[in-house]
């Protein structure tokens, strides 16, 4: 018997209405998500957007942290000050861009060069050569300055002993080669304290590499590519997010260069001012004399010139960097 469109075939599964169900479930997952980054959340407020806020306000007073009843609202005289009538702060940023542009490629093309020797299938004992380079990483960054402290000496270190070796010139001695005493030099013997700890950089460079398609190379040595043309056609192209990456967090660290010239010279500037950079003179402003207010000033002005620059890296990345999820 025939069945009238109004009475619906015997057996017919209804539809499950899950509207409600999915959007409780997702609620749920909204709920545990949450709770599980409320430890991060917490801790950015905490530690870092109050802190900036409070700096913000410190910059706006003639604030010393020892006298605290005495602040004096002041307004923006800290920031004019800093922009306008105090020669130390354009000096001192100078100085911390010559030196970033010293240590900054060296230290880059080091670490790279490093993790290409060491992803290089023909070099025997990779794993150990690659802990060795690394473990350097770990030690503590005031050993590190005191211990090249040492090789860099004049008239005894490792250094200088092994060039008068080498090429016979009089490099020890009380004529040596002054590293950490000439205002030429100076900056090349901080570069090596980097170099020290150039492991963490070399290790992800090495990630990098090995996760370059080995089809490629194949098919490049297959056309005739030397093994400059592959790297230069297919590794550093491929690799470029990581360069990226590294390049901003060098960039932002070499801003913040301090930790040398203050357990060397406690922040003095020797040799001839030279290594008095920005953030050896803002620690000199905020915490030995007293000049909070003065100093938060100079702390925000740090982080907007990091920030321009980031800004520039990132805007500039879409002419070098290349993203194979990207069209071209």
């Amino acid at each position: 018997m025939a069945l009238s469109p109004a009475q619906p075939a015997t057996g017919t599964p209804h539809p499950v209405k899950t509207k409600k169900s999915s959007s409780k479930l997702q609620k749920t997952e909204t709920r545990w998500g949450l709770l599980f980054l409320s430890p991060w959340i917490i801790g950015f407020f905490l530690f870092y957007v109050f802190p900036m806020i409070a700096s913000f306000i410190f910059s706006l007073y003639d604030f010393n942290p020892a006298v605290p009843d005495q602040a004096k609202f002041i307004g923006f005289d800290n920031w004019v000050r800093a922009l306008t009538t105090d020669p130390e702060v354009p000096l001192s940023f100078i100085r911390t861009i010559k030196f970033a542009m010293i240590s900054l490629p060296i230290g880059l093309g080091f670490a790279l060069y490093l993790a290409i020797l060491l992803n290089s299938k023909n070099v025997i004992g990779k794993s150990l050569f690659r802990t060795l380079f690394y473990m350097p990483s770990m030690i503590p960054i005031v050993a590190t300055v005191l211990i090249w402290n040492g090789v860099l000496n004049e008239q005894t270190g490792w250094i200088n002993v092994f060039i008068e070796a080498l090429t016979g010139i009089d490099a020890t001695g009380t004529g040596g080669i002054r590293w950490l005493a000439e205002p030429g030099l100076v900056y090349y013997a901080y570069t090596m304290f980097g170099l020290w700890g150039v492991g963490g950089a070399m290790v992800i460079f090495i990630a990098s590499l090995q996760g370059v398609p080995t089809e490629l190379y194949e098919a490049a040595e297959i056309d005739g590519a030397n093994w400059f043309h592959r790297l230069w056609k297919i590794t550093i192209p491929l690799i470029t997010p990581v360069i990226f990456y590294q390049l901003v967090l060098g960039v932002i660290g070499s801003l913040q260069s301090f930790l040398a010239p203050f357990v060397l010279n406690d922040g003095t500037g020797f040799p001839e001012g030279t290594t008095r950079f920005y953030m050896v003179y803002f620690y000199k402003q905020s915490f030995a004399f007293f000049n909070m207010g003065y100093g938060a000033s100079l702390a925000w002005l740090m982080f907007i010139v990091a920030l321009i620059l980031t800004i520039v890296l990132f805007g500039t990345a879409r002419y070098w960097v290349y993203y194979a999820s990207e069209e071209r």
